[in-house]
């Protein structure tokens, strides 16, 4: 494609502006084959209505003429694979003929009668490459009118795929999370402790505390009031301040109240969610009726007589219950521990506990022995524990001292309860959450930055043609170049928006060097010097937009780090080790990371910068590194004389995205 061919007139050349690839390629096309003739005898209209489309970041298709002549942007390219740059100047019908069925009734009426069509998440599917993939598409059809009559039809859209299936795997998640509540008996709430309201989510909740569904949930104030026992009342509201003030676990055992004047014990568990605006105030958590369990323990407590009772309760209890001597020999062991741990009571009676706890927790059973020596009861101690088959499970435990005829301590009972399902589960919910967060806060930054973004971009293509330097021209392109970016950014956000760009070949070199080039005049005026050890030239399939966004994100925020200046060092090198790749690392001597907050710097929304961070940038690129089959590493020191943060990012030279090299 050469557009200064000299079949190509003055005229053709100044018709089409922008020097993006399908400017050039209408250029150069052979119009003179096709309905619409040569481009030199274009309407005014159709010339317009072409840089429109060219000009606009998302894809586009304008069909011109009763025949529908096919034109397209650059937008539009990722969406044409294996038709572009074929399509061309075809024909619509011939273009997506697997798809006209569906499609010709709108085109028609808009071209026909002026019909404004717009569809959203609509199937259809489309020869991708040869091969007919189903596709979700957002469109709309707006008719293009000549001197009063309508001459093509504009078609603005997107690839919504991703969207729709990934609101149907949310479903498919949320009906396994419901499955795992209803086989763990556990009701699921969420407490609204700023508006003081309540929503229990499954029927268990109704079950537990005896009320119907058309009764409906119970407030907060009612529930304390009304529902937990009076011995109770005070436990219930420490807890609940104790969460939402210091941002602990909620945690809380005690009795309640059923409509008909019965008593329950219940243990319920949660955690505090973060609203995306205002102060936190929803706790979101489970419920456990628990009375079994409290019969069971106070049942061990009981006079001899009660022995044969206790000892069908504890068999037959969901719970391990077991019993030691003070030198931590098991003494007895039910049917649970051995449905739990896989040991039976041949194995474990005349054993240590000391089996069942993992080396680096001996030193607990010690406490716990103690405790038990000076007559104190140990609650809800949740832990972990060993199983035979080496695996390690979470557990909450409650140890009881055994006391003989004359009150003194001679062991103890043990009461332990699995809840590696529970912790599942409220893993599941603040996840459920999180994704719920990151939808709303991805609908935000869609409608409050695209729309303002595409203003300036009009702005900047009304710009053009009163810059005619190179040097204007080539600033007025890269801020065109970094606006489209941002915009993809936005959609990207928390990647749950994948653009359909293809990956394709890429220096990881390249890349870093067109990101230092944007930051470098914000590191001068921060006093920061950047060094460069860029020694890698190996090319990669890689998806550029998103390593773009990773170490731009890396550089801001060691630039954050550094207030006061200091040393930025940016190197790119290949691996010398196994796997084959390319090692990408950004070190500062900024303030560095504490040391309780490494763990957490990948996780959404966590920032130590509340007043301008987000917490989702680290998230994101963790999402994008892994989503090439690479690895990101955080080393960092907040020492007053020994500091700074390096990252290192390990890209192997078969990415994920090798195969579908475009």
């Amino acid at each position: 494609m050469n557009v200064n061919s000299p079949a190509l007139t003055a005229r053709a050349k100044s018709l089409i502006a922008g020097n993006s690839e399908m400017a050039d390629r209408i250029r150069a096309h052979h119009w003179s084959a096709t309905p619409l003739g040569p481009i030199e005898d274009w309407s005014e209209t159709l010339v317009a209505t072409v840089n429109l489309m060219l000009h606009s970041p998302f894809p586009t298709i304008l069909s011109w003429g009763p025949e529908m002549v096919f034109l397209y942007n650059d937008a539009a390219i990722p969406t044409l694979v294996g038709k572009h740059p074929t399509a061309l100047g075809g024909l619509y019908r011939d273009v997506f003929h697997e798809a006209w069925n569906l499609v010709s009734a709108d085109l028609e009426a808009c071209f026909y009668q002026g019909v404004t069509a717009v569809r959203d998440n609509m199937l259809i599917p489309i020869f991708l490459n040869g091969v007919l993939e189903d596709h979700y598409w957002s469109y709309s059809l707006i008719p293009v009118y000549e001197n009063a009559s309508i001459a093509g039809v504009y078609d603005a859209y997107r690839n919504t795929t991703e969207i729709v299936v990934g609101a149907r795997r949310l479903r498919e998640s949320e009906t396994r999370l419901k499955l795992a509540t209803e086989v763990a008996k556990l009701g699921v709430f969420m407490w609204d402790t700023l508006e003081d309201r309540g929503v229990w989510e499954n029927d268990r909740m109704y079950e537990i505390f005896g009320r119907s569904r058309e009764d409906g949930p119970i407030n907060g104030t009612a529930f304390i009031n009304e529902v937990v026992h009076p011995d109770y009342r005070q436990a219930f509201r420490e807890a609940t301040e104790s969460t939402l003030q210091n941002g602990v676990p909620f945690q809380f055992e005690g009795m309640i109240s059923l409509p008909d004047k019965t008593l329950r014990w219940i243990e319920a568990c949660g955690q505090l969610q973060p609203k995306m605006h205002g102060s936190a105030g929803q706790i979101l958590g489970t419920i456990r009726d628990i009375t079994e369990i409290k019969i069971g323990e106070e049942a061990l407590q009981n006079s001899s007589k009660r022995v044969y009772e206790l000892a069908a309760i504890v068999e037959s209890s969901d719970d391990v219950i077991l019993s030691k001597d003070l030198n931590g020999i098991i003494t007895s062991w039910n049917a649970a521990a051995r449905r739990v741990f896989g040991y039976s009571a041949e194995e474990m009676v005349g054993s240590s506990i000391l089996k069942l706890i993992p080396d680096h927790l001996h030193s607990d059973e010690k406490t716990i022995i103690e405790s038990i020596r000076a007559g104190k009861r140990v609650e809800h101690f949740e832990t972990v524990r060993l199983t035979k088959s080496g695996r390690l499970i979470d557990v909450s435990l409650t140890i009881s001292p055994i006391r003989d005829d004359l009150g003194r301590v001679i062991g103890a009972s043990k009461i332990l309860r699995d809840i590696s399902g529970r912790k599942r589960i409220e893993q599941s919910l603040l996840q459920s959450e999180k994704i719920a967060a990151t939808g709303r806060m991805a609908a935000t930054i869609a409608h409050e930055i695209n729309n303002p973004l595409e203003a300036v971009m009009n702005l900047l293509y009304l710009l053009r043609p009163m810059i005619t330097d190179p040097v204007g021209i080539n600033y007025l392109s890269s801020a065109e170049d970094e606006l489209g970016r941002v915009s993809h950014i936005a959609k990207q956000t928390l990647g749950y928006y994948r653009e359909h760009a293809s990956a394709s070949n890429a220096s990881l070199t390249e890349i870093a060097l067109h990101a230092i080039t944007i930051y470098e005049p914000r590191c001068k005026i921060a006093g920061i010097e950047i060094r460069t050890a860029l020694l890698s030239s190996a090319k990669i399939v890689l998806r550029r937009g998103e390593m773009m966004q990773v170490i731009s994100n890396l550089i801001a925020n060691s630039i954050h780090a550094m207030p006061s200046g200091g040393v930025l060092s940016i190197s790119v090198e290949d691996s010398k080790g196994s796997p084959d790749g390319i090692v990408l690392t950004i070190q500062d001597d900024g303030v560095g990371i504490a040391p309780e907050h490494l763990p957490k710097v990948f996780d959404a929304f966590f920032t130590t910068r509340s007043a301008i961070g987000t917490g989702i940038g680290l998230f994101v690129a963790k999402q994008f590194i892994e989503g090439h089959g690479g690895k990101i590493e955080i080393e960092s020191k907040s020492d007053t004389e020994n500091h700074g943060t390096a990252v290192r990012i390990f890209l192997p030279r078969a990415t994920a995205y090798h195969g579908n090299r475009k």
